[in-house]
């Protein structure tokens, strides 16, 4: 057996596709490190450049963190909303210090809240519940205090 009946009795096929794949993407992986090496290179020149970057970081995440307190400083609830806060609030004094969402959104539920879901967002966005790290969620009275009275 000869020529294409060999290559098909043998997976022959199969293999050539394989092999011109490995080396297809092999040239790819290739291409794009040769195209990013300048980068690598003007980096071993100048270390300086690491330390500016980072520094840029931890300017970028200290922004962040004055944009978040700008938003709880900023909350401004309607009426309804308050009243809805409220509820909220009186709800958790029924539960632990540390509680979960999953339980309190089953309360508020039960409870027969208006749009707990949106409402509880909102709680979450101006940072009036908090997480503690640990998969539970706590109060915060002082935050509360600031966007409702």
């Amino acid at each position: 057996m000869y020529g294409l009946e060999a290559i098909n009795a043998n997976n022959g096929w199969a293999i050539s596709v394989v092999g011109v794949s490995i080396v297809f993407s092999g040239l790819v992986m290739l291409s794009l490190v040769i195209s990013q090496l300048h980068k690598v290179l003007a980096l071993w020149e100048d270390p300086s450049k690491i330390k500016a970057l980072f520094k840029a970081k931890q300017s970028e995440d200290q922004s962040d963190k004055l944009q978040e307190k700008e938003i709880v400083d900023q909350a401004v609830f309607t009426e309804s909303q308050k009243e809805v806060v409220r509820q909220f609030g009186l709800l958790i004094r029924t539960m632990e210090d540390h509680f979960s969402l999953p339980r309190l959104l089953h309360l508020a539920q039960i409870s027969d809240l208006k749009n707990p879901h949106s409402n509880l967002n909102n709680l979450l966005e101006t940072k009036i519940i908090i997480p503690d790290g640990s998969g539970f969620f706590t109060w915060e009275k002082e935050t509360f205090d600031k966007a409702i009275l």
